[in-house]
This record gives C-alpha cells, structure tokens and sequence, in this order.
C-alpha cells in the first residue's frame, strides 16, 4: 500500500478524492457574477418598458380626459339648441354622487347623458329639476345612438331636399 492509497487499498488515491470532491461540493464562483448581471440587466429592462407603457398609459389618460370634455361641451351645445325640453336632474345613490343626468327631446325622441360634477358648470344655462332623474324614459345607449344617427340622416336629407327645391325656384 502507497501513501496516496486510502487504507483498505480500494479507490483512488486520498488527495485525487478530496479534489474530486472540492470541485463537486465547491460553489461556482464564476456562473454567480454572470447570473447576478443578466438579472440586473433584465430589471433594467424591465423598467425602461414599465416606464415607455406608462408615458403610453398617461398619453391614452389625457387623449380620453380631452374626449370627455369635447363631449361635455357638445351637450351643453345640444341642450342650448334644444331649451324648451333640457332638464337636470341628479342622480340619486353613492355611486352617482354628484352625477346628473340631461335629458332632452330631438326629434321627439327623448335622449339622455350622465354629466360628471366636474362638467355642471358648462349647463348652467339648463334648467335643474330635483325631481327624481327616473321621472324620464331611459333609453338605452345602443338605442340612442341609433336614433340619434337616424335623426341626422333625416336632417341632412330634409336639407338636401330644401337646397334642391331652392336651386330649382332660382332656374
């Protein structure tokens, strides 16, 4: 038996083993740093897009924000248009709080519109009924975009017919 032999003479040699093992049981040091940097680069990453999706989020906000305050405007355009039929009315429930509903008549089709407390200053010219907001027919949104579109067709064949007409006493 050699001083390298472990006792009983079986396997191999004492130092070859411990090596062996030292590199089966040691940590690796190398793949540590490389791992630590993907990640840090894939978190860098992540929040370039976290930030690029929230610039896109805050640009979508105030696009909607702008849209909803054209839309005020235009009903606050439709109820002065239309003064002998445009009421206020709150909304009652938590929910609503605030909220008050225009209703109008056009073309003898009543038609109705949440206004957020934020808008009510642009119907001041509208006349406010605390009567309950369910004193009126609802109509449904899909309903009453129908009519609504039904109506401008009919107004602009009306005026297509009077320009005719005109056009026709001039000859």
């Amino acid at each position: 038996m050699t001083a390298t032999e472990p006792p009983g003479g079986r396997g191999a040699p004492a130092h070859a083993r411990e090596g062996l093992l030292r590199r089966l049981v040691r940590p690796r040091r190398s793949a540590e740093p490389v791992d630590r940097l993907r990640l840090e680069h894939e978190l860098a990453v992540s929040r370039l897009r976290l930030a690029r999706w929230q610039q896109h989020a805050d640009a979508y906000e105030r696009r909607l924000g702008d849209a909803e305050r054209e839309r005020a405007h235009l009903l606050a355009w439709l109820a002065a248009l239309h003064p002998a039929s445009a009421v206020l009315t709150p909304l009652t429930g938590p929910e609503h709080e605030g909220t008050h509903r225009l209703c109008l008549i056009a073309g003898g089709w009543h038609l109705s519109w949440h206004i957020p407390p934020a808008d009510l200053a642009l119907f001041a010219h509208v006349p406010f009924h605390a009567e309950s907001a369910g004193a009126h027919p609802l109509v449904d949104a899909v309903e009453q975009g129908a009519v609504i579109r039904r109506h401008v067709r009919l107004l602009v064949m009306e005026e297509a017919v009077e320009a005719a007409g005109l056009a026709g006493q001039a000859l």
